[in-house]
């Protein structure tokens, strides 16, 4: 499928969804962009659609095209760590990601992760689009450029933007938002000196859009 050939996921999403089961169920038909075919399944969400804050991600990691379910790999792991680390109940948090296929190269049994582009952001969006107009979140944090740049519309820097909650950022949600790292780009510094410091301002920028949130 050509740039020009990706026609986006508009005509897959449902127009009078009353919640997230109808969304999550349309979207294992979509054929918005080339994505599709290699990945085994669509990840869509997880988590309640109440829940006072919403995590949005890059894209389904290999384990989460797997097993169907986002941050479910090691990237999930330490997430779910700091969520905790945070003082936030894993189970309250909603989770989806801003492109809803794994995008991936394969090098023999391997599957690569590749940082999709701004033509599948655009092509997914229609989903998230979606998912904000169900939810009623009070915060919706973006882990990373790529969801911040799905959430905003625009590209963002993560070391000039983060931790700063943000009122009517976002033209698809009267919630707050807040851009922080992804937790995979904290997880490829395991090991390194800068670790802790990254893995702490992680847990503050998550502590910090839960005290926004029950604030408002």
């Amino acid at each position: 499928m050509t740039e020009t050939e990706r026609p986006g996921a508009a005509a897959w999403v449902p127009t009078d969804a009353a919640g997230i089961d109808p969304l999550r169920e349309a979207a294992r038909a979509c054929h918005g962009c080339e994505l599709w075919e290699p990945a085994t399944q669509v990840v869509f969400s997880a988590g309640p659609p109440g829940a006072a804050m919403v995590l949005v991600g890059e894209q389904p990691g290999d384990q989460e095209d797997r097993r169907g379910a986002p941050f479910v790999g090691p990237a999930g792991t330490l997430l779910v760590e700091a969520v905790r680390a945070a003082g936030i109940d894993p189970t309250t948090v909603y989770r989806t990601n801003a492109v809803k296929h794994f995008r991936f190269e394969q090098r023999g049994t391997r599957r690569l992760h590749k940082t999709p582009e701004t033509v599948h952001i655009t092509a997914c969006h229609p989903w998230l689009h979606a998912e904000l107009q169900v939810l009623t979140p009070r915060i919706v944090v973006a882990l990373g450029a790529t969801a911040g740049r799905a959430l905003f519309g625009r590209p963002v820097r993560i070391g000039a933007e983060r931790g700063r909650v943000l009122q009517g950022a976002l033209p698809d949600s009267a919630a707050l938002s807040l851009l922080t790292a992804h937790p995979s780009a904290v997880l490829r510094m395991r090991g390194d000196p800068g670790y802790d410091d990254a893995y702490a301002a992680l847990v503050t920028d998550l502590k910090t859009a839960a005290a926004a949130a029950v604030a408002t």
